[in-house]
This record gives C-alpha cells, structure tokens and sequence, in this order.
C-alpha cells in the first residue's frame, strides 16, 4: 500500500533503536525524508551510514540531542527548519519502589519523556497549522492505563503525553493537522530482551518459556500473550503519519494486543 509519505519529511526522536529506528525505517521504505536523533553523534553517523546502505535512494539525516537539556533541544530546532510529521518517541524509563524513587527520576522522566513532546509540538505546530498540513505522534505506552506499582513515574508521563495529545489536537479544527497518540503494549525493545535473557540466566529456563511465564503470570490481560515485534508497533505509528489517516485526530490508538481491555 501506498502511504503516499514520498518526500514528506519526518522528525523520529529517540530513533537509533527500538520503536523509534523501526518507525524511521518504515518512513524510509515509504520514501519519507528522515531525520533522526539520539543522544551519540557518533552512533548517529554510524546508523546513518548503515541505513544508506539498506536504503540507497533514502533522504536521511541526524541530530543529537539529549533531552534533559534545554540548551541541546534549542540547538536541535535551529537545525531542523521545515518538517511535516513529528513523531515524539524519545523516552526513559526506571523500575523501582514507590517509597525509594526520589524526586530527580520523576523529574527526569518528566522532562524526557513529556517536556521533550511538549517543547518540539509547541515550536512546529504553528508552522503545521500554517501549511494546513502536518502529523504530530506521541508515542505512550499501555502503562498509561495499567499502571504498573513499580513504574509510577513512567506511568504517570505516558498517561500525559495522552492527555497533551488529545488537548493539542483541540487546536486543529478544520485544518490538515492531525495529533494522535499511540499505545504500544509489552514490546520485544532492547530492555525487553535484557529481561528475558537475565531471567532467562537466573531461572535456568529458556527465554521462550520466561516470555510465556510473564504472560501467564504479570501480562495476564494480554490477548497477544506475547511481545509484539517493534515492527507491528512501527506499522501502526507510519500509518497515523500518513496522509491515509486524515479522519483520525485527538485519538488514543491500542497497539498492547488487548491487554487494557474496555470497549474504547
């Protein structure tokens, strides 16, 4: 299917691994000009040269930024100049105890996490606005809805970012702009697979049975019962950038293979 994405140009941030590079690469393979980000300009460089290998037609860049620093999210907007889809993927997350989690990490996922979403929207909305076309992601999580008692804090800025999502598409009325957030659920990510392996070393079972045991046990809501591939989370988020999904905005789209439940 044709997207019609060709020549679009598309922000990912966070994109050097995980959801956000599969998404990067799905804007790529639809002929989108991409502009990545991480925190490492070196792996940037790096990831850049390996995707024009895979992708010789591909319009690409990449800028660094980390964004738990204003000065570094002031550089990359001077950078950037025109784009027409935004998608807010850059996040961190910290398991931990609700009575041990001191201030600094809620704020930390907080700035990352929200602000970044924030700050980016509030600088090319207006140009979208002014275009009458453009595409703004952010991407949450299921943990928005569960909840989980060991991720509060990374909870609480994914039930945010759905909110901020959802206000901001208010201001769009009769134009070509659309906001949307997107709900991954449990994901087979770079910290996914760490959690497999490492319980998979400890219990001495493999990681296919630790996976399964996690859905049985912990995910028991899921209808999947099992990890989604960044793949099928990056198909969904590449379809919501697209010109195809013009009648969806202000919308909490579920990729969690059910495993928040409810009629909506």
């Amino acid at each position: 299917m044709d997207l019609r994405l060709k020549n679009k140009t598309a922000l990912v941030t966070g994109s050097t691994a995980c959801i956000g590079l599969a998404t990067a690469k799905r804007l790529i393979s639809e002929g989108a000009k991409v502009i990545l980000n991480g925190r490492s300009e070196d792996k940037l460089k790096q990831l850049i040269r390996e995707l024009r290998l895979e992708y010789s037609a591909a319009l690409i860049r990449g800028v660094a930024a980390d964004f738990s620093n204003t000065d570094e999210i002031q550089a990359l907007l001077n950078t950037i100049g025109h784009i027409d889809i935004l998608v807010n993927n850059v996040g961190v997350y910290k398991a931990g105890s609700f009575f041990e989690m001191g201030d600094d990490e809620w704020y930390r996922q907080f700035e990352i996490n929200v602000m970044s979403g924030v700050r980016l929207s509030r600088y090319f909305l207006p140009k979208m606005l002014k275009n009458d076309w453009g595409r703004i992601l952010f991407v949450s999580s299921e943990c928005a809805e569960l909840v989980p008692p060991d991720m509060l804090a990374y909870s609480m800025t994914k039930t945010a970012m759905v909110s901020i999502a959802k206000g901001l598409a208010q201001l769009t009325k009769s134009t070509g702009v659309t906001i949307n957030s997107i709900l991954p659920g449990s994901t087979l990510s770079e910290g996914a697979e760490q959690f497999l392996e490492e319980e998979a070393n400890k219990s001495g079972k493999t990681k296919q049975e630790v996976e399964a045991t996690f859905f049985e046990e912990v995910r028991t809501s899921s209808l999947l019962q099992r990890f989604a591939e960044v793949d099928e989370v990056a198909s969904t988020i590449v379809y919501y950038c697209s010109p195809l999904a013009s009648a969806s905005n202000g919308a909490s789209i579920k990729v969690d293979g059910g495993s928040t439940g409810g009629l909506l």
